[in-house]
């Protein structure tokens, strides 16, 4: 069944890109694998912090990011309870895999000045929680290893408060398989009622209108900006 299975990146808009950097590589101990022109992005740098081969934590450095006014209780939440707009950013959560590797981080946060609280055990998982530069509200977490028990984690009360009925429940916990058909699925009709990117409507269908043939050709960029000798 194909679906997602972890975070290839979690993008964060940054107005200083230098002083994320330091702080994830020396806070948290992340390595640095990536710092570019942002492909299709005038003006904007791109970097990636690795979590592991596949996973990284990027940032995006434009300059106008650093013109946006950050709101606590709008823009932010300011704290891992704390509330923000619609879709944007709560909190970051990252994964260790033992309680032992938990407190090694917890200690090394102390380590560099920054308070952490925690941690604390919520049952499936156990987390401390800390602030980041510019407004970042970050967790680190574990589950050491164990799956989340479904029967015993949705609470029925939350269910009907969210309005989910029992077909639609047990949809959610067990979506669809998909098969990928013989030939490709084209562009849906525009539906205004369905998610969609916020760019001019030009943009919009420049992009959307083409096909996969002609993004593939035209919007790729596969060569690194350091040029490197082949490796044996």
């Amino acid at each position: 069944m194909a679906k997602p299975n972890g975070i290839h990146h979690f993008a964060i808009c940054t107005a200083d890109i230098k002083a994320q950097i330091e702080y994830f590589t020396d806070v948290l101990g992340m390595e640095l694998v990536a710092l570019y022109w942002m492909h299709g992005v005038e003006g904007a740098w791109h970097g990636f912090l690795k979590l592991n081969d596949q996973s990284s934590i990027a940032f995006v450095q434009t300059p106008r990011i650093g013109k946006i006014p950050v709101e606590i209780g709008k823009t932010h939440s300011g704290s891992p309870g704390g509330d923000s707009a619609p879709g944007t950013l709560q909190h970051v959560a990252f994964n260790v895999d033992t309680e032992a590797e938990l407190l090694t981080m917890r200690d090394r946060i102390r380590s560099r000045g920054v308070d952490v609280f925690g941690h604390i055990d919520h049952g499936f998982c156990k987390s401390i929680y800390f602030a980041g530069p510019e407004g970042l509200t970050l967790e680190v977490s574990t589950s050491e290893g164990q799956a989340i028990d479904a029967d015993a984690w949705i609470d029925p009360e939350v269910v009907t408060l969210a309005g989910i009925s029992a077909e639609e429940l047990e949809r959610f916990k067990s979506p669809a398989v998909f098969t990928r058909p013989a030939q490709p699925i084209s562009q849906p009709a525009f539906d205004p009622a369905r998610p969609r990117m916020a760019f001019p409507p030009k943009v919009y269908q420049a992009i959307f209108g083409a096909s996969d043939e002609q993004t593939l050709a035209r919007m790729s960029e596969t060569e690194p900006p350091v040029k490197l000798a082949k490796r044996a």
